[in-house]
């Protein structure tokens, strides 16, 4: 009876330190929503949409591996290699790659727009491939 009781404890214990990752996939107008409220110029949202479309359709645990062995993460495939670091925080945007994962992209979104000041939508081929001269507007809702 007492070593059923010490497999409980250890199996309870166990199942506390499980840490689940909430992913969403997104609808359109439920995107453009959480892109505005993430202050995203509403000027560009339509570009947005098409981007985070075309590379993880809209789900933010989608995980890409590349050639290189990096890994593009979450909803706007962000680079491992260069933008975050995996188990700490790191890299030009100095987040965990693990958080570009989760539901939450109020950091994933202050990366992407930091990815885009720098080096513009093209740093995304989903969007030059998709969106290029493509007339973007915000998608009715």
């Amino acid at each position: 009876m007492k070593t059923v009781a010490v497999f409980a404890a250890f199996v309870l214990i166990g199942l506390g330190n499980v840490h689940e990752t909430e992913s969403k996939v997104f609808t359109k107008c439920g995107l453009t929503k959480e892109l505005l409220n993430n202050g995203f110029e509403r000027t560009y949202v339509g570009h947005w949409v098409c981007l985070v479309e075309s590379e993880s359709a809209k789900n933010t645990s989608k995980v890409t591996e590349k050639a290189d062995r990096s890994k593009s993460l979450g909803l706007f495939q962000i680079n491992s290699k260069e933008w975050c670091k995996f188990s700490t925080a790191g890299g030009k945007c100095s987040m965990k790659c693990e958080d570009l994962l989760d539901e939450d992209i109020r950091d994933d979104s202050v990366c992407a727009k930091k990815i885009q000041r720098a080096l513009g939508f093209r740093a995304w081929d989903g969007w030059f491939r998709s969106c290029y001269r493509r007339n973007l507007s915000i998608p009715p809702c």
